[in-house]
């Protein structure tokens, strides 16, 4: 199964396409997708959109991996946040993905073992479950990984 995994943001957006084979997850390609700043939010939210569709035809996925939103005290970030992740779904729905969602807590689970781990401790244990390549800095892309990882687990 191949999938593409995203952490949902409008300035950045973490990417990362894997895939099972004979019980043995690969990555095969991440990154962590940057809007400028200087960009009207609409733009910013095409930009997005493209680039899913663009990795879409590039990689010929089956399924999407997404993280639901949890919403933090600063609301306006939160709900543009969720248009960008509005977007990605529609991209994903509309090239007839299926569509999995996990919860930060339900990502962390599967690969720490532990709801509440911290990033580094999230960082740390997607380098030892699976092969990431040494540019690999940013956060949302390790995040990606990680939604990823869920997913092929079969983590619901």
């Amino acid at each position: 199964m191949r999938i593409i995994a995203i952490d949902p943001g409008f300035e950045r957006v973490g990417i990362a396409v894997m895939e099972k084979l004979s019980g043995k997850e690969s990555l095969l390609y991440s990154d962590c997708f940057k809007t400028p700043a200087s960009s009207t939010f609409p733009d910013r939210l095409l930009m997005i959109g493209k680039e899913v569709e663009k990795l879409i035809r590039k990689w010929n996925p089956g399924a999407l991996a997404i993280e639901t939103l949890f919403f933090n005290s600063n609301q306006k970030t939160a709900l543009r946040v969720s248009e960008a992740r509005g977007v990605v779904v529609y991209a994903a729905a509309k090239n007839t993905l299926k569509i999995f969602e996990f919860t930060p807590l339900q990502v962390k689970i599967a690969v720490t073992g532990y709801g509440r781990a911290e990033k580094k401790q999230v960082s740390q244990m997607v380098k030892k479950l699976i092969k990431v390549g040494e540019n690999v800095t940013s956060d949302d892309e390790i995040d990606a990984i990680a939604i990823g990882l869920a997913c092929l687990a079969g983590v619901r």
